[in-house]
């Protein structure tokens, strides 16, 4: 979806998981699950600790590659709505380890990275243990910060698959 005015673009992932919602929902609030699958691939989540309600917010540690410097990454997830099963909405922002918000160029990204940035992840039960996820990421400026995001969630979602099988 494309707003015209403001030449901002939502990014929508949907993937079907052959696992019950309850331990497809787990993958998004149980930080050893989230240490599993955060983050693009060759990227590792060395951390997570998470304030699940809402007006909590969780931080999530994403490190580089040595390749690409090594370097930890935080983010965080300041939850607006939490319906058990069936959705999570936060605001994303890129963090320091405490949890404050910083300016995403203090960390070398490009500056059409958003801040401030409402994600929903909604959870369907489709029946016989399958689930449907929707990941819907809102705001992204067209650029190669969004191709990027595009394809870390779209490798996060495999690595949420390799989970689901050994988790």
């Amino acid at each position: 979806m494309s707003d015209n005015t403001t030449n901002k673009t939502d990014l929508v992932f949907k993937h079907i998981f052959k696992a019950p919602v309850a331990l497809v929902w787990r993958t998004w609030t149980d930080p050893e699950l989230i240490m599993k699958w955060w983050g693009p691939d060759m990227f590792t989540c060395p951390s997570a600790r998470i304030d699940l309600r809402v007006g909590g917010t969780s931080i999530i540690c994403m490190r580089a590659p040595a390749s690409f410097g090594g370097q930890d990454m935080y983010s965080t997830w300041a939850y607006t709505q939490i319906i058990p099963l069936l959705k999570l909405e936060f605001i994303h922002n890129l963090a320091d380890e405490q949890g404050n918000k910083i300016d995403p160029s203090v960390i070398g990204m490009p500056p059409d990275f958003p801040q401030d940035q409402h994600q929903i992840i909604a959870f369907k039960d489709l029946g016989d243990g399958t689930t449907e996820l929707t990941v819907t990421q809102f705001g992204w400026l067209p650029g190669n910060m969004m191709k990027m995001a595009k394809m870390g969630m779209e490798q996060s979602l495999v690595k949420i698959e390799k989970a689901l099988v050994g988790g």
